[in-house]
């Protein structure tokens, strides 16, 4: 549940893919986009999104344009991924940050790019995979998608699947949803079955 006067950042990356199942030699995902929303007490502080260039491969696949929506000139005028690592310090300036994602993929990409290029990864706060929260809460075998999700909750995602800033703030939206819940579960404990029946007739019976 969200914590009084606590900050989460709630964080989405789209990432570069390959062509099909040929990998050029050395290939790894690189960030190319991203997508942050800074909240405190229920109340966004700010939003952050920005299109990041790649560095080992600029050059996007057929693939990953097509999938993503994401046109070759927004990256090759995105920010550097140095300038990335000092935006995401930023968030955690002034307060220890609760980073939430969907998935475990953003963190595992942050930390290789970060290798990659030489940089310090630059998160430090307690680290939530609502996709795993959700997963728990409902008892799902499998883990859900994150748009399949808030469908499950009768509700839409924000924007565009796939665009970094709408992904990040539908990820907001569903840990909402599930603090929600989880506070009316707090309140309201399991009916037992000794509550859901009268015994008093039987015993009377019996007596």
């Amino acid at each position: 549940m969200m914590e009084k006067d606590q900050q989460y950042v709630f964080i989405d990356f789209e990432f570069t893919m390959p062509d099909g199942k040929l990998k050029s030699q050395g290939f790894y995902p690189e960030i190319i986009e991203v997508g942050a929303v800074v909240v405190v007490n229920d109340e966004i502080q700010h939003e952050f999104s920005e299109f990041v260039k790649p560095n080992r491969f600029p050059i996007l696949s057929e693939r990953c344009k097509n999938f993503l929506g994401i046109e070759q000139h927004k990256v090759d005028y995105g920010i550097s991924f140095e300038m990335l690592v000092e935006n995401l310090l930023r968030f955690e300036t002034n307060h220890k940050s609760s980073i939430v994602t969907w998935g475990n993929m953003d963190m595992k990409v942050l930390r290789q790019n970060c290798q990659a290029n030489g940089q310090a990864f630059p998160l430090s706060g307690k680290f939530i995979d609502l996709s795993m929260e959700y997963k728990r809460f409902f008892g799902d075998r499998n883990q859900t998608g994150l748009w399949k999700a808030v469908k499950e909750y009768g509700k839409d995602g924000v924007g565009k699947h796939h665009r970094a800033l709408d992904d990040a703030l539908t990820t907001y939206n569903i840990y909402k949803l599930v603090d929600n819940d989880k506070k009316y579960m707090e309140k309201h404990e399991p009916t037992t079955i000794g509550d859901m029946i009268d015994l008093t007739k039987l015993f009377n019976k019996f007596a």
